[in-house]
């Protein structure tokens, strides 16, 4: 490996983790937020919601503006915008601030979202891509593993407010790598004339693209799920099976190092077999996965460690499909990697906002309501699959 392809990896995995760090952060803190601010579950639920939706929302802009005037600049505004509305938040003095607040932020989060995929898609195609993609995705790992644990030990001491001031401060080591460390990948002469008609077109052809839609909602089913849980579990978890912000992190982290242990196998494996083959694949399991838990606790089995234990193979076999879903709708679409990679965050993003307002429309404190939207996001990936993927896809290993 050499220390550009590193040093890459690690780079834009910092960056796109300092948008699900400010999710998974302050997870253990949503119920004693609701009891702070004196909001309903439902309420404090929004205030991830409105994260999501501005962190989907936007993605459509800053897609087609990094194409124009190259991937640096948006990633700087971003940046700007995601730590004033952190700063916001940890000031909010009620509810309805906070969700207004979390909406600004998300906007600003979108930037670190879409901006590295394209950089990868600059940088590499096929099984490298792949491989660039799933260490990217290790970096970023840290986040749902660590970040729980971190804001649960700010939380204890400090209260939920401390979470937005690390979250600033992530923000900011993100610009300062920005600016030193990560290159320019789209340079002058590959830039875009900035038409909004030609930006309005490729995004009209990327909506009639079959194979590019496909794709994207296989991972926006399998995103949405793993949403739901981010949604639902702290509530499942701490108010339901009485765990601490602490144990809770714990247990939150064993479902995320299945999603990302799992990961690291895509290139190797769509090295092998061919990336079709193993999103197929992987898609298969994640759906019978997630259909036996379904039934398990449906038949009344209401114990922490089985749903754990489930919970970890289910997002195992996801961790296969997200890498593998992202870089194959790209492959077609390298001249405009930035508008497919913001219109797929975008679709992606508007399907799991929409599942965490399910999520919490249905929501009775115990984890039916949540496998259930689990299972049934699943099975929607399943069969997407199988329309999407060409036998040629499926059968033929990659070169």
């Amino acid at each position: 490996m050499t220390h550009s392809f590193a040093r890459n990896a690690l780079v834009l995995g910092l960056l796109a983790a300092i948008g699900p760090f400010a999710i998974d952060m302050y997870l253990p803190a949503l119920p004693s937020l609701a009891a702070d601010l004196h909001a309903t579950t439902a309420s404090a639920q929004m205030t991830l919601m409105a994260f999501f939706a501005g962190f989907g929302v936007t993605q459509i802009i800053y897609g087609p503006v990094s194409d124009m005037v190259g991937r640096k600049p948006p990633l700087y505004f971003g940046l700007a915008v995601f730590i004033l509305g952190a700063i916001g938040c940890g000031l909010a003095p009620s509810i309805e601030w906070l969700i207004g607040l979390r909406f600004l932020q998300g906007i600003g989060a979108a930037s670190v979202m879409v901006i590295p995929r394209a950089v990868i898609r600059d940088l590499h195609t096929g099984v490298e891509a792949t491989r660039l993609m799933s260490l990217v995705m290790l970096v970023f790992s840290v986040s749902p593993i660590l970040a729980p644990l971190t804001g649960s030990a700010l939380i204890v001491p400090f209260g939920w407010r401390a979470v937005f001031v690390a979250v600033t401060i992530a923000a900011l080591l993100g610009m300062v790598l920005t600016g030193l460390v990560l290159p320019e990948t789209r340079p002058p002469a590959e830039r875009i004339a900035s038409d909004l008609r030609m930006v309005l077109s490729s995004y009209w052809r990327l909506l009639g693209d079959r194979h590019f839609l496909g794709l994207t909602f296989i991972g926006a089913l399998g995103m949405a799920s793993f949403f739901t849980f981010l949604a639902s579990s702290s509530f499942i978890y701490i108010d339901h099976f009485g765990l601490t912000p602490t144990l809770y992190s714990l247990a939150f982290s064993i479902n995320a190092i299945g999603f990302i242990g799992a990961s690291q196998f895509s290139a190797h494996l769509g090295k092998r077999f061919g990336m079709g083959r193993v999103i197929l694949g992987a898609v298969s399991a994640y759906a019978a996965m997630a259909a036996m838990l379904f039934i398990v606790v449906l038949s009344g089995i209401d114990r922490l460690s089985v749903l754990i234990a489930m919970l970890f193979m289910t997002f195992a076999f996801l961790g296969l499909v997200i890498p593998s879903s992202m870089v194959l709708s790209l492959e077609r679409h390298g001249p405009i990697a930035g508008m497919a990679s913001a219109l797929g965050g975008t679709l992606q993003m508007a399907t799991g906002a929409t599942m965490i307002v399910v999520a919490s429309i249905f929501f009775n404190g115990t984890a039916l309501p949540m496998v259930t939207i689990i299972a049934l996001c699943a099975a929607g990936a399943f069969v997407l699959a199988r329309l999407t993927l060409s036998e040629r896809e499926v059968a033929a290993p990659a070169e």
